[in-house]
């Protein structure tokens, strides 16, 4: 169940931040750029089937973006 759900999170986020740099009409290569990192990491952070991007990937992300993150713990 963990799993799923962890999947689940990872599909909305990098569908999330597709669309928001579809909308800013910034490349892959331009957020590496904006994050000081390499297209490797941009192309995880996409890659709605790849759960292992840290919290700290998803900020620098959102900020590049100038976007914030939120999270919600529900019952």
């Amino acid at each position: 169940m963990e799993e799923a759900t962890a999947l689940a999170v990872k599909r909305v986020l990098a569908w999330e931040f597709e669309r928001a740099m579809k909308i800013a009409d910034v490349s892959q290569a331009e957020m590496a750029r904006r994050m000081s990192t390499s297209r490797a990491v941009i192309r995880r952070l996409l890659d709605a089937n790849d759960p292992s991007i840290t919290l700290a990937t998803i900020s620098r992300a959102a900020t590049a973006l100038g976007k914030s993150v939120r999270f919600k713990l529900a019952a």
